[in-house]
């Protein structure tokens, strides 16, 4: 058998990019949760809050994170995935608590959980600096909402609301500016790549055959 018989060949599908969905999604969520916490709305509306967690931020984050798995960016895939379980958990949460409560457990949750969101942040500063900025956002969102929870303080709600309020806001122009460079196959609106993801918007990526067996999803373990 000859050498070009013998060689190993990877198939791929092109896949647009799920953080645009991922982000408006994120919008939703923390803008509606904003609301009930800068007393925009009743503390009734809590319970719109967490349906629409459960009911829209929740699968399409999901949906955006197996797309970033299948996509192989661990960035989209981590973050989104993160993002999804502790909407669930938050969404959960208020639906079943009385308007206006706290919970020191979730708290707990979602200190962690912002800590969590560090990590697909740090990974993508180096690439895409926007997409890191989201998450960097997010990650604040989650602890100063964890210590509002914990604490019952009504300067740390505020502080939480218009965290959120910032966060929804970058998450809307990194998601408007990731649809527009999908589309228009061009960059429309700065999303700060560099690095890696400079390269791959200019077809420079790093798909050398003799690199491929050390890629995720081709080498034999991950």
């Amino acid at each position: 058998m000859s050498g070009s018989d013998a060689a190993t060949r990877v198939v791929l599908r092109p896949l647009a990019t799920p953080l645009p969905l991922g982000f408006l999604a994120l919008a939703l969520a923390t803008t509606v949760f904003s609301a009930v916490q800068l007393g925009w709305v009743t503390p009734d509306q809590g319970r719109i809050a967490a349906i629409t967690a459960l009911a829209a931020t929740v699968p399409l984050q999901l949906l955006a994170s197996v797309f970033g798995f299948l996509g192989r960016d661990p960035v989209a895939a981590t973050g989104m995935g993160v993002l999804s379980g502790t909407w669930a958990v938050t969404g959960y949460t208020t639906l079943t608590s009385p308007p206006g409560g706290t919970s020191s457990g979730l708290g707990v949750l979602l200190v962690v959980a912002g800590i969590a969101m560090l990590v697909p942040a740090a990974a993508a500063i180096s690439s895409k600096v926007m997409p890191a900025l989201v998450m960097t956002v997010a990650a604040t969102r989650f602890v100063t909402t964890g210590v509002y929870e914990t604490t019952g303080s009504a300067s740390w709600q505020a502080v939480a609301g218009w965290v959120g309020i910032a966060l929804a806001a970058v998450a809307l122009y990194t998601a408007l500016a990731l649809e527009l460079e999908g589309a228009q196959e061009s960059t429309v609106l700065p999303v700060g790549r560099r690095g890696p993801g400079r390269a791959a918007m200019d077809g420079a990526g790093p798909l050398a055959a003799d690199s491929l067996a050390e890629e995720a999803g081709v080498r034999p373990q991950l």
